[in-house]
């Protein structure tokens, strides 16, 4: 699989417990009250331990690193990509120098999967964090800054879900990676389900766009039914399956080709293929009244049919 057979999509009590019991097996009154008496001591004595914690506030200094820094995990069913996504992010990084996949014949495995087990079975059964630095060019002015990222690899396996679960209580965003092919499957509600638990916002990515049979539109309907989520492409492929070129940029409307052996090589041109130029106008405007329904101010926008920016579009997303 080339390293951009990928595509991008943007998403959008109490209770009463009922006990029958003979008299000869009721519980003494003594004791119930001994064990809501231990949970209100618990209670208190984790009160008192919160408000003795110390507050330390941030200076300037902190406040710019962590603006600049997050921490991102790759969450979805077996065998859609996570690893090799997240080999692909360290390569372009320049954190390692060659890639590896899962189940390559150099018999060396991703980097990601640390142990011999995991390099066998091609899986991820423990989480893994690294750690990369991306150069993000701004799309509303242009500029290149430089952002920390931490990444968190999760499996898949509904065996290691709870993996997941601890990964994602420290994540400010997370990464739901889709195939292109099987799209939305019985883990991917799984971990979706997991994500809504924490409030971990996340964007979708649809994966293998190289494969025979792959379909980002019909796995956006699936997000749609199957996941109930608001959800619209933020590119558009050039090409499917082994015709896969690159993608078209909705929000700013340009086209992105990955060249060179490996697609490190990325290269973006005004110049839309005039095959998917409209389709990406129908799209692009999909986007916008899905935004819309989220964002007031856009929303606004859209109704007085004013033009629409790519600073309006960014800031809505």
């Amino acid at each position: 699989m080339t390293s951009a057979a990928r595509l991008w999509v943007f998403p959008l009590a109490t209770r009463l417990a009922y006990t029958s019991c003979r008299r000869t097996r009721q519980v003494p009154s003594w004791r119930h009250y001994a064990s809501a008496a231990t949970a209100t001591q618990e209670a208190s004595a984790d009160a008192s331990e919160a408000e003795a914690a110390p507050s330390i506030p941030l200076t300037d200094q902190d406040e710019a690193r962590l603006r600049f820094q997050r921490n991102i995990g790759v969450s979805a069913h077996i065998d859609s990509g996570k690893t090799t996504l997240t080999e692909r992010i360290l390569y372009y990084t320049g954190r390692i120098r060659d890639i590896h996949e899962v189940r390559g014949k150099d018999n060396v495995g991703a980097k990601m999967d640390s142990m011999e087990l995991e390099r066998e079975k091609g899986i991820t059964i423990q989480s893994a964090a690294t750690y990369c630095d991306w150069n993000a060019r701004m799309p509303i002015t242009g500029e290149n800054q430089r952002h920390s990222i931490n990444i968190i690899d999760t499996p898949g396996h509904v065996d290691f879900t709870i993996e997941v679960e601890r990964a994602l209580r420290v994540l400010d965003g997370a990464v739901l990676v889709l195939c292109a092919v099987s799209g939305v499957q019985s883990q991917t509600i799984t971990v979706d389900r997991q994500m809504r638990r924490y409030n971990v916002p996340r964007i979708s990515f649809i994966n293998k766009m190289d494969r025979a049979g792959a379909n980002p539109y019909r796995i956006v309907n699936q997000i749609r039914q199957k996941l109930r989520m608001p959800a619209a492409l933020a590119q558009v492929p050039i090409g499917t399956e082994d015709e896969f070129k690159g993608v078209v940029d909705l929000v700013r409307m340009k086209a992105i080709y990955n060249k060179g052996v490996k697609g490190e090589e990325v290269t973006e041109t005004d110049e839309i293929p005039a095959a998917v130029l409209e389709h990406a106008q129908e799209k692009r405007a999909e986007l916008i009244e899905q935004l819309a329904e989220a964002d007031d101010e856009l929303a606004e926008l859209f109704l007085n049919e004013a033009e629409i920016s790519v600073k309006d579009i960014v800031e809505a997303m």
